[in-house]
């Protein structure tokens, strides 16, 4: 039987890029849930936080792109869960396509959704006063360490989608990573917290993505935190791929 992956990929991401484009609550909880706490934080809790930073959009924006992933990622699951539970996947076993290019479609769909969601989100934190002053490639180094952090949630969210057995079930386990940024540095310095709560903000993947991109938006030096950045994201990305695509050939096996 003659595959040719590519073109299937192409052809199944198209089918769910229009799922998602019929799906007004996929554009709410991606776009508009993540506007919304810029604005509460900004307008209603930033005069009364201290962060060092005369714009506190500036400080918070980088908190709130990496909720921006994770309440996108939620969809991921949802969706492949919803694919399974259909017999699609059976179907395509039918069909001389390659088996893992349907697995590829949802995470590569996730990969467009997200890019274009956190556009959006940059682009109120730029009218609600945001301001860079930096270059290309730190933009482009921005952007590689949302791709990479975004490639690494959304192969995790496809182990709930593969095993999950309620609808209930594959959309709670996003619930965590959302509220992870808030016990970081993404809405308050840590130096704020109190000792246990500290060690924990300061040694969790969000607090170092965080603290990168600030750095790369202000020109300043990232230091070490880029490289522990960078460790998170490879290191989650290669386990969730490992564990995703074992159940995976155990679910179509």
């Amino acid at each position: 039987m003659t595959t040719h992956f590519f073109g299937d990929t192409v052809v199944l991401l198209g089918r769910s890029l229009r799922h998602i484009s019929r799906s007004p609550d996929t554009i709410i909880t991606t776009a508009i849930t993540p506007i919304t706490m810029l604005l509460l934080f900004v307008y209603v809790f930033g005069g009364a936080i201290q962060t060092g930073s005369d714009n506190y959009v500036n400080y918070l924006l980088p908190g709130i792109l990496l909720i921006t992933v994770a309440s996108g990622i939620s969809y991921t699951a949802y969706r492949l869960f919803l694919d399974l539970k259909g017999g699609i996947f059976e179907r395509f076993q039918s069909m001389p396509i390659a088996r893992s290019c349907a697995l590829w479609a949802h995470v590569l769909t996730s990969l467009v959704a997200n890019l274009i969601s956190l556009v959006v989100v940059v682009a109120v934190a730029l009218v609600m006063g945001f301001r860079s002053g930096a270059g290309v490639l730190a933009w482009l180094a921005v952007a590689g360490i949302m791709m990479l952090f975004t490639l690494a949630l959304t192969w995790l969210a496809v182990i709930p989608g593969l095993t999950a057995t309620s609808v209930d079930g594959v959309s709670a386990f996003s619930y965590p990573l959302i509220f992870l940024p808030f016990i970081s540095s993404a809405f308050v310095p840590t130096q704020s917290m109190p000792g246990p709560v500290r060690a924990f903000a300061e040694h969790q993947p969000v607090t170092s993505i965080v603290n990168t991109i600030r750095g790369l938006f202000a020109e300043q030096q990232v230091g070490g935190d880029v490289w522990i950045a960078l460790a998170w994201c490879v290191g989650l990305l290669v386990l969730a791929y490992g564990v995703a695509t074992t159940l995976h050939r155990r679910r179509i096996g």
